[in-house]
């Protein structure tokens, strides 16, 4: 398991260093395709054939080197190559290659990076300058059949890196798209609910003040604390979204994300806009996972915060049971119920019921018993779940 993880974290490393220095990258290649043609030069030659020179070895080099320009410019190289590889065939009598490997080389890049008129240009070109290359060579049936299989499997690879480059790009999008909806709920939940507290806290503040004026204290040392805890949940959002070089300074929060010992503070916080609230734990408490602990503070605070919106309830609660294989979350208030069902449709129960599906639960909202009251209920497994952190 070390080994593969090992091979696993060498193949990230390359993939990393190809996609950040892909002139290295052609320039290795090149290197890898002159050591493959200097081996008909090293190994001896048969008796009665000319012996191999410098000269046709520096003619070699010289349908390589145009490798190294193979992502910018594929098929002017494909030119080049096949220009070089005819006067290498015309001048000189020197080794044989058991391959066309620069020209496999150029097919596949054309194959996976090039338009398709340019792959069907160099489909034309091959069609003719593979006959003629064979035609100079053995003039052979064999070797003519041959050299078209290579050709075609290197552009049929080609055509397939391309597919399983589009596909990792979709998929990259798709996980980008993901991570933006599931940044844009925690937003929304972070600022509708301190927004939503803060303008309750400040509606009571004017009448306090002439009533009771340390209630209003209270109202405004309410609306402060309210404001920082958005404030550090929304600088801990924002750095996460930053790049690991820009956070070197170490002033991104890195914290997790609130959990099932965050719930008493926000209660807490709630209780001071003047709304009762009361919470209770049913079952024996168990571990949970950091994702479902951080999904059960996010289904409350936005429980809460739609009661302080639109129900003008004056108590709410909120328990937590803990069954065989799951954990329920029930909010309830006694509120205006049916007549604010229709106001709370919105994107706060959508991001709801997308929180209770990303852990393979569910999420019911409506009103309550008798039609009195709003309450939300979510239930999530925690059965693969239940040991963790313990």
């Amino acid at each position: 398991m070390g080994i593969r993880g090992e091979v696993r974290g060498w193949r990230a490393r390359g993939r990393v260093l190809a996609a950040d220095h892909p002139l290295l990258v052609d320039i290795g290649v090149a290197l890898l395709v002159q050591g493959a043609m200097t081996m008909p030069f090293l190994v001896p030659r048969a008796p009665g054939l000319p012996p191999a020179t410098w000269a046709a070895y520096g003619l070699s080099t010289l349908t390589v080197v145009p490798l190294v320009w193979r992502r910018r410019a594929p098929v002017a190289v494909l030119f080049a190559v096949l220009a070089a590889n005819a006067l290498y065939r015309l001048t000189v009598d020197g080794p044989g290659q058991p391959l066309p490997y620069t020209g496999l080389v150029v097919v596949y890049t054309i194959g996976a990076l090039s338009a398709p008129r340019k792959r069907l240009l160099t489909g034309l070109v091959l069609a003719l300058a593979v006959p003629v290359g064979v035609w100079l060579n053995t003039r052979s049936a064999r070797e003519l059949t041959f050299s078209l299989f290579v050709f075609i499997a290197a552009y049929v690879f080609g055509r397939l890196t391309d597919a399983r480059q589009r596909a990792h790009r979709v998929e990259a999008e798709r996980a980008a798209a993901r991570e933006r909806a599931r940044i844009a709920r925690e937003m929304h939940d972070i600022l509708s609910h301190a927004v939503s507290l803060m303008i309750v806290q400040a509606e009571a503040g004017p009448v306090a003040v002439r009533s009771a004026p340390e209630r209003a204290e209270a109202a405004f040392d309410a609306i402060s604390a309210t404001g920082r805890d958005a404030m550090a949940q929304l600088r801990h959002m924002l750095g996460v979204l930053r790049d690991d070089g820009d956070a070197g300074d170490g002033t991104a929060p890195r914290e997790p994300q609130p959990g099932l010992a965050a719930l008493p503070g926000l209660l807490d916080r709630v209780r001071g806009s003047g709304l009762e609230v009361a919470y209770r734990v049913v079952g024996e408490d168990r571990p949970v996972s950091e994702g479902v602990g951080a999904t059960v503070f996010r289904v409350v605070q936005e429980a809460l915060t739609n009661t302080l919106k639109h129900a003008d309830a004056r108590t709410v609660r909120v328990q937590l049971t803990y069954a065989d294989g799951e954990l329920e979350v029930h909010v309830s208030d006694d509120g205006s119920g049916s007549r604010s069902v229709s106001r709370r449709g919105g994107h706060g129960l959508a991001g709801i019921r997308e929180r209770a599906a990303a852990h393979g639960g569910s999420a019911v909202a409506g009103p309550g018993a008798g039609g009195r009251g709003f309450e939300v209920r979510v239930r999530i497994p925690v059965s693969a779940t239940a040991e963790v952190g313990a």
